[in-house]
């Protein structure tokens, strides 16, 4: 049975972690007969945004409480996460990839990434796991692996451009499909970067899902 990590940003789609997202991760990978485990940084979130107006609030919360509420309590801290005693890494995406687990929200082609998250992912990489980037989270790819490894987030040209500069090669691609750097063991989709229903997000993540657990 394979063991996959998964790295949430928080919960909720415009400060942390997808929630649709993360969820059809947890239940492609049960279906595959998959066990997982859900990690967060202990860190506070950029900001808080109400997800009924779109409009940020005047508190703080903690990306690790947060992604708390998608795992139902079981969660840990990113930073005892033990790469040799997983198979696989997944990260969803949702606006707390580019706003908690790194800048690229405000930065950009400019952008830097937690080290705590560059760090997990590439002990994953080092160790020759395959890791799985949905929705935003490609961006992160040039930050961790080789420059020229594969990548989409769909086909936004502006956004493709800074996954580009950071130093991945980006590859345009459709809502149901998925983008797979077979060298790097690096697989993304776009999910809602193109998605317009639910349905839509959860066609291209259990194609990715299932060449994460092929690969692992």
């Amino acid at each position: 049975m394979k063991q996959v990590a998964i790295i949430l940003s928080g919960c909720g789609v415009f400060d942390g972690a997808e929630i649709h997202e993360s969820v059809l991760t947890m239940l492609h990978l049960e279906r595959l007969g998959a066990r997982y485990q859900c990690f967060a940084p202990n860190v506070q979130q950029h900001h808080v945004v109400n997800h009924l107006t779109g409009e940020e609030q005047d508190e703080q919360r903690n990306v690790l409480v947060e992604a708390a509420r998608i795992a139902r309590g079981e969660v840990a801290d990113l930073a005892t996460l033990d790469p040799s005693e997983f198979d696989a890494l997944i990260l969803p995406g949702g606006f707390g990839v580019a706003k908690n687990l790194s800048d690229f929200a405000f930065k950009g082609a400019q952008s830097s990434i937690l080290a705590t998250v560059k760090e997990q992912c590439q002990a994953f990489h080092q160790q020759s796991k395959p890791i799985a980037y949905l929705c935003i989270a490609p961006a992160l790819i040039g930050h961790i692996h080789a420059k020229g490894t594969l990548a989409t987030i769909g086909n936004d040209e502006a956004t493709a451009q800074a996954v580009e500069a950071i130093g991945a090669s980006h590859i345009n691609c459709g809502v149901s499909d998925i983008v797979v750097d077979d060298t790097h063991k690096v697989i993304s989709t776009p999910a809602y970067m193109l998605a317009g229903s639910i349905s839509e997000a959860s066609a291209g993540i259990e194609k990715a899902v299932q060449k994460l657990i092929e690969l692992a």
